[in-house]
Formats: structure tokens, sequence, C-alpha cells
């Protein structure tokens, strides 16, 4: 089954028809500048840009860079203010024939390799920290995705993490390999302290050059790059779209869904 993704980020909107049954491109992705501002007209414009590439009219999964509650933006720190409050899925849906599901952009990037890379059949805590405008965060418990965490906002020695130990921020103080990994295993340790996860799996733009800071990093949990490395977001987003249209209720307001009423046994607790 193939499900379109696209990976809305702070520099770059990519796409690409996903095979979620092997957590696949299908084709190469397709790539177009975010538009600055990074307004909804100008966003939706691009997004449509990207799909209408590959002559898709299917179902859209959208990983997008911000808190999503029932397809509603809730913050925006690296994409512009205007979106809070936004109903992503509707704006983006209004130029998507066959619809959208939006979902955390990091949180798309984990699912991606929970199913199909680093994480995949690991038990316990797995934290997932994608490394590029920002800093990404997705938590998993056994292989349940806790959505929206966003951990890359931790306050470290009076900053945001991500302002001191994104890749952005490597790239805009021209630090050396050496001294961002020292701010990476910071804020890593403040992960660790908090979570003590049994994995953290490094993903984003900064997963294509693990070999040149991976082994500088100074922290007591087992770390591994994402195997999907820049396409993970696309693909997770495909698979989370594919799941929501699988398992969406099909039931109208005349009809709802009721649930049994609950039962407990004589001990008191829920079978």
């Amino acid at each position: 089954m193939q499900v379109f993704g696209v990976d809305i980020g702070g520099t770059g909107i990519k796409g690409a028809p996903v095979d979620i049954d092997e957590g696949t491109l299908a084709a190469p992705r397709f790539r177009l500048p975010t538009p600055q501002p990074a307004q909804p007209a100008a966003i939706t414009k691009t997004v449509a840009e990207v799909v209408a590439h590959f002559g898709w009219t299917g179902p859209v999964g959208a990983a997008f860079p911000t808190v999503i509650k029932g397809g509603v933006a809730r913050t925006a720190a690296n994409i512009d203010p205007s979106w809070v409050g936004t109903d992503v899925a509707a704006t983006l849906g209004s130029v998507l024939p066959g619809g959208v599901v939006v979902i955390n952009d990091a949180d798309a990037a984990g699912v991606a390799e929970m199913a199909f890379g680093a994480g995949r059949d690991v038990g316990g805590v797995v934290v997932m920290t994608t490394f590029g405008t920002g800093i990404g965060t997705a938590v998993f418990l056994h292989g349940q995705l806790v959505p929206n965490t966003e951990l890359g906002h931790l306050e470290i020695g009076g900053h945001d993490a991500e302002t001191k130990a994104s890749e952005a921020a490597r790239e805009r103080e021209d630090l050396s390999w050496e001294k961002w990994a020292k701010r990476v295993t910071r804020y890593l340790s403040a992960l660790e302290a908090l979570l003590w996860p049994d994995l953290i799996i490094i993903g984003g733009g900064a997963s294509r050059k693990a070999d040149r800071f991976l082994d500088r990093l100074e922290v007591g949990t087992k770390i591994v790059p994402a195997q999907l490395q820049n396409e993970a977001g696309i693909v997770g987003a495909a698979l989370f779209a594919g799941a929501s249209d699988q398992t969406r209720p099909k039931v109208t307001a005349r009809s709802p869904r009721r649930r049994p009423p609950a039962t407990r046994p004589p001990g008191g607790r829920r079978p």
C-alpha cells in the first residue's frame, strides 16, 4: 500500500509516495525550499506543489514542526507564529483531494525508526532526537508513542537547548565537531537524567554525519544513528496517515459507536 508522506521543515519541504508495508520511498523524494515567512498560505501552496509533482491524489501524511493536538498547531518554534491555533489538517486538506493527517515532525521520524529502523524490536524507553533547524524528540514506551514531547526546548544553562545544540546552531556558530559534541552530550545527559532511556536514536540532518560526532558523545545510554536518516519524517508521516485511515471509525453522528459498559471482577480491577 502506498501513502504520500510530506515533511515540512524550517528550511525545506520534501515529499514522496511511500510503500508503508516496506517503509521505503516508492519514488525519489522531491524538495522545495520552505517559503519565508512560513505562513499558512505560502506553506500550503508549497505542499500542494510537492504533492502535485507526483500527480498524487490519494491520502497524505504531513510531518509538521509544531505540537499537534486534534490537527491544530499549538506551538511555533521553527515556523511562523501565525500557525498557532490554525487547524493544520483542514488548511492543508483544502488543497489535497485525498485528505491529510498531520503529526509532529519528530514524532513522525520516530514512528518510522521504530517500525523500520534503529528502534525496530527495541523494548523499554526509546528516545528519538532530531538535530536540524531545531531539536525534536519522540519518546516511545514499549513501542508506543508518547506524542508531542518537545524536549528540544529543555532549559539548559539558562538557554533553550535547541538554540545551542541544534545542527543549525553548530553551523551558525561555526563550531568544531568536538565543541558541538560537548553541547550535545550536555543535552543528552539531561534527557538521560529525566527519562533513563534504553536507547537514544540520533536523527535529522545530523544523522548523515554521525561518523563525525557520535564517538565523541559521553552518555551512558546506548546511542545509534537513525537508519532512515533524513527520509524518516516522510516515511513516518505516511505510516501515521496509513494507520489513521485504516483505523478511523466509520460512523455518523446518528449512530455513534458506543463502548460496552465497563465490568469489574470481584477484585475490583478491570479485566
